[in-house]
């Protein structure tokens, strides 16, 4: 009960299976979601690959390798953010858990 009156916080093992959640499986599951999304939805399948033919046949070939750089480096920098961001709430608790025991 500790856990969800905020007195404990929440455990490292915790947060590193949040970390992968949200590394791996959500970004998969996002994908299958989109897929399933154009399948069962004709009318949002015609309209995304309307947008998807219009945008690719009016850019060149150096265009759509910056474009296609840019979503792979975007997606690189999102994944490097949020395991900079648990990494430091790791931190965060291995730093309380060692002021506390030398209080103690």
């Amino acid at each position: 009960m500790d856990f969800l009156t905020f007195k404990s916080f929440i455990s490292t093992e915790a947060l590193i299976i949040f970390y992968y959640l949200g590394a791996v499986i959500m970004p998969v599951g996002i994908w299958l979601l989109f897929s399933w999304l154009l399948r069962k939805y004709k009318l949002l399948d015609a309209a995304y690959e309307n947008g998807k033919n219009l945008i690719w046949e009016s850019l060149k070939s150096k265009q759509k390798t910056k474009l296609i750089a840019f979503f792979i480096i975007s997606f690189l920098f999102m994944e490097l953010f949020w395991r900079m961001l648990f990494e430091f709430l790791i931190a965060y608790m291995q730093m309380r858990d060692a002021l506390l025991q030398t209080l103690l």
